[in-house]
């Protein structure tokens, strides 16, 4: 299991940028593919963002590529989602995620471990 915590979450206007963070515990990290999922109000669950164990890998969803970039920091068990050119759409709880995987992955079923996840609010 890799306790997952997020934070950088918070309320932002239309175009602007938020950083997210997202520590994990443990010295199994580097081992696993990581994924940023969303969640707004009355919808389901949606992939955002994987890289796989090393960072050489990712994958995006379509509605958030090239305004997101998903990276790592396996030295600081940590991996980050930047996220610019934000739209009100963007609102959602952002959830980080480790997947039972080295390689990207952009299915929830393939995570095992979940973070509390972290508000992002984005005000037009």
């Amino acid at each position: 299991q890799v306790p997952l915590v997020e934070s950088g979450g918070g309320l932002v206007q239309a175009g602007g940028s938020l950083k997210l963070s997202c520590a994990a515990s443990g010295r199994t990290f580097r081992r696993y593919a990581m994924g940023w999922f969303r969640q707004a109000p009355g919808k389901e669950r949606e992939f955002v963002a994987s890289i796989s164990w090393s960072g050489g890998s990712t994958a995006y969803a379509d509605s958030v590529k090239g305004r997101f970039t998903i990276s790592r920091d396996n030295a600081k068990n940590t991996v980050y989602l930047q996220m610019n050119s934000l739209k009100p759409e963007d609102t959602a709880v952002y959830y980080c995620a480790a997947s039972d995987t080295i390689l990207v992955v952009t299915t929830p079923e393939k995570y095992k471990d979940w973070g509390q996840g972290t508000q992002v609010t984005v005000s037009s």
